[in-house]
């Protein structure tokens, strides 16, 4: 896995390269400018010290440090449009493999968003953090060779002090890793609870158990304090040890320069100069916390290629056959939820499968639209296997709509178009179907309604998700349960628009109402991931098992 993370940082950091050309540049004319820096100051000492004219040195000065400056801004501003680069980048490659996974995704909707979110900007920054590190050491061991050129004696206390900051270096970067990764999968499992917290809220808030959710919501809390207790521990430790070892350093230099002094080999200016260096020098153990930085760009890169290494269905390259929306399941099998399904369901059947809670009905209706795909048998739509079809022909013969439908886009008739070229005119029209129509157009700007400005009942917003479904007139119509919130007028008035509008299409209805079973052709009753039988609801309604179904979702 840190191989592969590995792999994954380096690739984020070549996607622009000449920007990152250009940062490493002025990185380098930072560098240069802030190694020249103490030896420009000391000259200006000593000139002025002299009583020489200093306006020359002065102005080296001033020539070296305004380089600086303006490197440290120009490359600020590039890193930060690199990092932005970065970060947009890697959150395209894992949505676009979160959608190609689909269903089958094992990331909890919390625990995606903080991988999209802060994994994705964590390992997007990684050219700051490694360019950073690299001016780092160039400035220490710049400053180290500076101080050997102004005296051997120097650099040599100096260098005494090398092991103790590697080992400092070491010690943090090796404490922080397993906290910073333990943080960071526990923050995805809090935000993948909270997510799940807040759309129940208002069933949290009518069963009266707030209390008993915040206290499942915030249970890895306690492991999270222990990663943040960890970080926070090498932290300080890092800190007091980085803080004892700096002035020991620095006073052992300037004991070693104060009698380079006295013995006439250095002079005022000089000594100046060796306190800059030091301070260079030091550079790596003050910049320590960038190892901590580094550390976390890895945990995320890890984080992220877990998602980026998710087997994706292989898409089928085959056109769709001619058909009446004929689909056949053999031997069909979903682990936990379905097993040994054999059905034929001939073009234009109105079906409906019914069953008690956890029978396996929505796994059938995934199945049967190629939304699940079995991990037994096959599914065939026209005679060909649906994985096997083209992707976007397949999506656009095979309409859904959902319990609860989310509504995406702007306005109302981008939720009811989206995912077809359909015009306004057949919007309208699969709205008409859907018996909605009349709520649309009462609204202040009718289709044209900003979704965020429209209220809409479950009702309504289920008839929007049906005239999604309808809109592009597919061969086979699955809804499932999504006329739950429907009265039974409405519901019986959308059944008969259906009919008449879009005759000859196959429909798959998942419902709990013995009516809506009782209108069509034929009926599929599970049991336990199993089919029980197929036939016509007056025929089922004989045996009492049949009628409990409908007796215990009455209940």
């Amino acid at each position: 896995m840190r191989g592969s993370a590995d792999r994954l940082l380096a690739r984020v950091a070549g996607l622009d390269r000449p920007r990152l050309a250009a940062v490493v540049g002025t990185a380098l004319v930072a560098t240069a400018a802030g190694l020249l820096l103490p030896g420009a100051l000391a000259a200006a000492v000593d000139s002025v010290v002299a009583g020489r004219r200093s306006w020359p040195e002065v102005s080296w000065l001033l020539l070296v440090g305004g380089a600086e400056i303006a490197a440290d801004v120009v490359g600020g501003i590039l890193t930060t449009r690199l990092t932005a680069t970065a970060s947009a980048w890697l959150r395209r490659k894992v949505s676009d493999k979160l959608f190609a996974v689909g269903t089958r995704s094992r990331f909890a909707e919390g625990d995606a968003i903080s991988r999209l979110t802060g994994d994705c900007v964590g390992a997007g920054g990684i050219v700051t953090i490694v360019v950073q590190c690299g001016s780092m050491l160039v400035i220490s061991t710049g400053a180290v060779v500076l101080l050997a050129l102004l005296d051997w004696r120097l650099a040599l206390v100096f260098l005494g002090s090398i092991p103790f900051a590697l080992l400092l270096a070491r010690s943090h970067l090796r404490r922080t890793a397993d906290d910073v990764l333990t943080y960071q999968r526990v923050s995805g499992e809090l935000a993948a609870r909270m997510v799940d917290a807040v759309a129940g809220l208002r069933t949290i808030a009518a069963s009266g158990t707030a209390d008993r959710e915040a206290e499942r919501v915030l249970r890895p809390l306690p492991k999270l304090t222990l990663a943040g207790q960890g970080l926070w521990r090498t932290q300080a430790r890092m800190v007091w040890r980085a803080g004892l070892l700096t002035p020991a350093v620095e006073l052992s230099v300037l004991a070693a320069a104060g009698f380079g002094v006295l013995a006439g080999r250095l002079s005022i200016g000089d000594v100046v100069a060796t306190l800059g260096y030091v301070a260079l020098g030091l550079g790596l153990v003050t910049q320590i916390p960038l190892l901590t930085m580094l550390s976390r760009a890895r945990g995320c890169a890890e984080r992220l290629v877990e998602v980026l290494d998710e087997p994706e269905p292989v898409p089928g390259k085959l056109p769709l056959l001619p058909g009446d929306g004929t689909v056949d399941l053999r031997h069909v099998g979903v682990t936990g939820a379905l097993t040994e399904i054999d059905l034929r369901i001939d073009g234009g059947t109105f079906l409906a499968v019914v069953g008690r809670s956890g029978a396996g009905k929505s796994a059938l209706a995934g199945v049967l639209g190629g939304l699940i795909t079995p991990d037994e048998g096959q599914v065939l739509l026209d005679g060909r296997p649906l994985e096997r079809i083209r992707r976007e022909e397949l999506r656009a013969v095979i309409g859904y709509a959902f319990e609860r439908p989310a509504l995406l886009g702007a306005t109302v008739a981008d939720a009811v178009g989206y995912g077809s070229w359909a015009g306004e005119s057949a919007i309208r029209t699969a709205c008409r179907i859907a018996q909605v129509d009349e709520v649309v157009v009462r609204l202040p700007d009718g289709y044209h309604t900003p979704l965020t400005e429209t209220p809409l009942s479950g009702g309504e917003a289920q008839r929007l998700g049906l005239a999604r479904a309808i809109v592009h007139s597919p061969r086979v119509l699955i809804f499932d349960d999504a006329t739950a919130s429907l009265d039974t007028v409405t519901e019986a008035a959308v059944e008969c628009a259906m009919a008449g509008a879009l005759p000859g299409r196959t429909r798959v209805v998942v419902t709990h109402r013995a009516g809506t079973a009782a209108r069509a052709d034929l009926v599929v009753w599970l049991e336990e991931g199993r089919i029980r039988a197929v036939a016509p609801h007056a025929a089922l309604w004989q045996e009492p098992g049949y009628r409990g179904v409908f007796t215990e979702d009455d209940e």
